[in-house]
Protein backbone atom coordinates (compact mmCIF):
# COMPACT_ATOMS: atom_id res chain seq x y z
CA UNK A 1 0.00 0.00 0.00
CA UNK A 2 0.95 3.60 -0.72
CA UNK A 3 1.57 6.22 2.06
CA UNK A 4 -1.50 8.03 1.00
CA UNK A 5 -3.63 5.28 1.12
CA UNK A 6 -2.72 3.77 4.57
CA UNK A 7 -3.46 7.98 5.61
CA UNK A 8 -6.91 7.32 4.11
CA UNK A 9 -7.30 4.15 6.17
CA UNK A 10 -5.94 5.79 9.13
CA UNK A 11 -8.02 9.09 9.13
CA UNK A 12 -11.63 6.88 8.40
CA UNK A 13 -10.58 4.74 11.06
CA UNK A 14 -10.08 7.46 13.38
CA UNK A 15 -13.20 9.10 12.42
CA UNK A 16 -15.28 6.06 13.12
CA UNK A 17 -14.08 5.58 16.29
CA UNK A 18 -14.87 9.01 17.04
CA UNK A 19 -18.60 8.68 16.02
CA UNK A 20 -18.96 5.38 17.91
CA UNK A 21 -17.15 6.65 20.85
CA UNK A 22 -19.54 9.75 21.50
CA UNK A 23 -22.98 8.15 21.79
CA UNK A 24 -21.12 5.74 25.15
CA UNK A 25 -20.23 9.11 26.62
CA UNK A 26 -23.34 10.80 26.20
CA UNK A 27 -24.99 8.03 28.16
CA UNK A 28 -22.48 8.09 30.84
CA UNK A 29 -23.05 12.17 31.51
CA UNK A 30 -27.20 11.03 31.33
CA UNK A 31 -26.44 8.45 33.96
CA UNK A 32 -24.24 10.81 36.10
CA UNK A 33 -26.84 13.87 36.20
CA UNK A 34 -30.10 11.72 36.82
CA UNK A 35 -28.03 9.51 39.22
CA UNK A 36 -29.67 10.86 43.04
CA UNK A 37 -26.47 10.92 45.66
CA UNK A 38 -25.83 8.36 48.31
CA UNK A 39 -26.60 9.19 51.56
CA UNK A 40 -22.37 8.72 52.09
CA UNK A 41 -22.05 11.79 49.63
CA UNK A 42 -24.44 14.09 51.24
CA UNK A 43 -22.79 13.25 55.01
CA UNK A 44 -19.35 13.89 53.25
CA UNK A 45 -20.78 16.96 51.50
CA UNK A 46 -22.35 18.30 54.73
CA UNK A 47 -19.35 17.64 56.85
CA UNK A 48 -16.02 18.40 54.73
CA UNK A 49 -17.12 20.22 51.44
CA UNK A 50 -19.75 22.74 52.69
CA UNK A 51 -17.23 24.02 55.52
CA UNK A 52 -14.59 24.05 53.14
CA UNK A 53 -16.38 26.11 50.42
CA UNK A 54 -17.70 28.33 53.18
CA UNK A 55 -14.20 29.20 54.59
CA UNK A 56 -13.30 29.89 50.21
CA UNK A 57 -16.48 32.08 50.26
CA UNK A 58 -15.20 34.26 53.09
CA UNK A 59 -11.58 33.72 51.83
CA UNK A 60 -12.68 35.33 48.67
CA UNK A 61 -14.50 37.44 49.83
CA UNK A 62 -11.36 39.49 51.85
CA UNK A 63 -9.58 39.01 49.08
CA UNK A 64 -12.25 40.48 46.72
CA UNK A 65 -12.50 43.75 48.95
CA UNK A 66 -8.26 44.08 49.27
CA UNK A 67 -8.09 44.00 45.27
CA UNK A 68 -11.25 45.98 44.45
CA UNK A 69 -9.85 49.08 43.61
CA UNK A 70 -7.20 47.62 41.15
CA UNK A 71 -10.26 45.30 39.67
CA UNK A 72 -12.07 49.11 39.64
CA UNK A 73 -9.28 50.59 37.83
CA UNK A 74 -8.74 47.53 35.30
CA UNK A 75 -13.21 47.84 34.73
CA UNK A 76 -13.21 44.48 36.09
CA UNK A 77 -15.35 44.33 39.15
CA UNK A 78 -17.85 42.38 38.21
CA UNK A 79 -15.36 39.54 36.79
CA UNK A 80 -13.89 39.34 40.34
CA UNK A 81 -16.57 39.11 42.30
CA UNK A 82 -18.45 36.50 39.97
CA UNK A 83 -15.08 34.92 40.58
CA UNK A 84 -14.10 35.28 43.71
CA UNK A 85 -17.42 35.63 45.99
CA UNK A 86 -20.51 34.61 43.61
CA UNK A 87 -19.30 31.44 41.93
CA UNK A 88 -18.17 29.89 45.51
CA UNK A 89 -21.39 31.19 47.43
CA UNK A 90 -23.24 29.53 44.43
CA UNK A 91 -21.94 26.43 45.45
CA UNK A 92 -21.87 26.70 49.31
CA UNK A 93 -25.50 27.62 49.71
CA UNK A 94 -27.54 26.28 46.97
CA UNK A 95 -26.32 23.55 45.53
CA UNK A 96 -27.91 20.25 46.36
CA UNK A 97 -26.69 17.79 49.34
CA UNK A 98 -24.49 15.38 47.71
CA UNK A 99 -24.47 16.70 44.10
CA UNK A 100 -21.71 17.55 41.80
CA UNK A 101 -21.66 20.65 40.27
CA UNK A 102 -22.91 19.10 36.77
CA UNK A 103 -25.61 17.68 38.22
CA UNK A 104 -26.80 20.81 39.95
CA UNK A 105 -26.25 22.73 36.65
CA UNK A 106 -28.14 20.41 34.50
CA UNK A 107 -31.24 20.57 37.30
CA UNK A 108 -31.39 24.45 37.52
CA UNK A 109 -31.31 24.71 33.51
CA UNK A 110 -34.46 25.98 32.57
CA UNK A 111 -36.91 23.74 30.60
CA UNK A 112 -37.57 25.37 27.17
CA UNK A 113 -39.99 23.57 25.12
CA UNK A 114 -38.48 23.58 21.59
CA UNK A 115 -39.35 21.88 18.46
CA UNK A 116 -36.38 20.98 15.75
Amino acid sequence: MTFSTRRAIAGLLLITSGMTATPLMADELDDQINERPSGGAMAMDAIIARPLLFAGTLGGTALFVATLPFSALGGKVEEAANTLVVGLAKSTFTRCLGCTATQDAWKNKPITNEQP
